[in-house]
């Protein structure tokens, strides 16, 4: 067994454990980073963001050939849908990105073990390399600080038996080598509704069944309401107050395979496939935390301080791992936050200045506080909201749907929170992101000028409704 010795060792290759150990090399120290895939990246490079962010996009453009170039006077012929040349497209840009984070590693001379990292005692790592590797040997890893940043996996309901294709997650419904006739879609969060836009562009019929009595369960309520209004236009049927209890795969022949879905006071529903995507749990299995002492709470978590340090001298936590939003870009900031703190004894993250965006069309984007949980905190606020409907850009690109609504502290008029359903949404957010995290007031983006024509001009003017001065509405 070789043995090696660095001054910080970060566990798992996602967004924030490759972005923690490039701040650390570029901070001077020497790093060690631990990952089990092929590729770096994590979920989210490799199985999530990026590859769904590709299909949504792919199948955005092919709904608006079908659909929409007509009005712009482009005739085109019978448009007809390469379903393999669109998954290859999604997967060369995949390859693409994890090969940037390697070279990036590389340059900031973070050097790289595959294979799972186990404690074995404190101060004390092993990593045994993954099965099947040709002159690969287990190495053990000493280090003055840990950060684990293992990420998460998706979560699963009672009663339903995953047969890795018909009946699967995100990852084998990024994968499907055929358009669905039928997908039901278990949850209606950002995962759910995004991979049901895809198939339901591309030419499935799609349920989405939820549990809950809305869509995008925490974030805003009229938000989320104006979203479901725009994908059941499109086509999506979205239940919600159901209670799915079980889903199976039906049928032994090509053409009678299927699935059937059960669920609480309805008839069976009967389809070609089944995606779960009730939310996702931390993955910490294998990670050897009881060696070490260092438990996790009731929802799976690795408690930590506001200084991402857990119970145990040395080791620090990040990500999908610890509590908080599952979000890449929280965890990033958590990586950098966490390694600064340990240099230099100061790192910093603003939690109410972290944006949350769905990629369904239109977009859905929020920062900062709901209506919902102002008034359950007693904040008393003022609201001002702007349509697209009224915006000149949004005309001129053809897609004048939904509108931005800021929230503002009713003395203070200091931005709280703001929310978006609309063209570009995940793009408009960074504005107000930066906003909130200068503690900005509605009348400061109101005063900005903002240049014409663009979808900006909306959060202008929501800003100036919330003193009720909108000009063009």
């Amino acid at each position: 067994m070789a043995e090696k010795q660095h001054d910080l060792v970060v566990i798992g290759g996602g967004p924030g454990g490759y972005v923690a150990a490039i701040r650390a090399g570029q901070l001077g120290l020497d790093v060690a980073l631990v990952e089990s895939r092929k590729t770096m990246g994590g979920t989210c490079l490799n199985i999530g963001c990026i590859p769904s962010k590709a299909l949504l996009e792919s199948s955005h453009r092919f709904a608006q050939t079908r659909e929409e170039l007509g009005a712009h006077g482009i005739k085109t012929g019978r448009v007809q849908l390469d379903l393999a040349t669109m998954q290859k497209r999604k997967g060369e840009i995949v390859d693409r990105v994890t090969q940037g984070v390697g070279a990036l590693l590389w340059k900031w001379k973070v050097q790289t073990y595959a294979g799972r990292g186990r404690f074995i005692e404190p101060g004390k790592l092993v990593v045994e390399p993954p099965e099947g590797a040709k002159d690969a040997e287990t190495v053990e890893i000493k280090a003055k600080h840990f950060v684990i940043a293992t990420g998460s996996v998706p979560a699963a309901l009672p009663g339903i038996a995953f047969d890795g294709g018909r009946i699967g997650t995100s990852t084998e419904a990024l994968a499907y080598s055929e358009v669905p006739k039928h997908l039901v879609v278990i949850g209606a969060g950002a995962i759910g509704l995004e991979l049901g836009s895809v198939w339901n562009r591309l030419g499935a019929k799609v349920t989405v069944l939820e549990y809950l009595d809305r869509i995008l369960p925490g974030m805003d309520a009229e938000t989320a309401a104006e979203t479901r209004k725009a994908l059941t236009k499109q086509g999506l049927d979205i239940q919600t107050g159901v209670r799915v209890t079980g889903a199976k795969a039906a049928g032994s022949t090509a053409k009678t395979a299927g699935c059937v879905v059960q669920a609480e006071g309805k008839k069976p529903i009967k389809c070609s496939h089944v995606l779960v995507a009730v939310g996702r749990k931390p993955f910490t299995d294998g990670l050897g935390l009881e060696t070490i002492g260092l438990k996790t709470n009731e929802r799976g978590q690795i408690p930590i301080d506001a200084h991402f340090a857990t119970g145990v001298s040395g080791v620090y936590a990040i990500g999908d791992v610890v509590p908080g939003p599952m979000l890449a870009h929280k965890a990033s900031d958590e990586g950098v936050a966490c390694v600064e703190r340990i240099v230099t004894g100061y790192g910093h993250l603003n939690y109410d200045a972290i944006p949350n965006i769905v990629y369904t069309w239109p977009e859905v984007a929020s920062v900062g506080a709901t209506e919902e949980g102002l008034r359950e905190q007693g904040i008393r606020f003022r609201k001002g909201s702007f349509p697209f409907l009224a915006n000149g850009r949004a005309h001129a690109i053809g897609d004048p749907e939904g509108k931005v609504k800021i929230l503002a502290h009713n003395e203070t008029d200091r931005v709280l929170g703001v929310h978006i359903v609309g063209p570009h949404a995940g793009d408009l957010i960074a504005e107000v992101a930066v906003a909130i995290e200068f503690g900005a007031s509605s009348e400061d983006l109101a005063r900005a000028c903002h240049a014409h024509p663009t979808l900006a001009e909306a959060i202008k003017e929501a800003a100036l409704a919330v003193d009720r001065r909108a000009v063009h509405v």
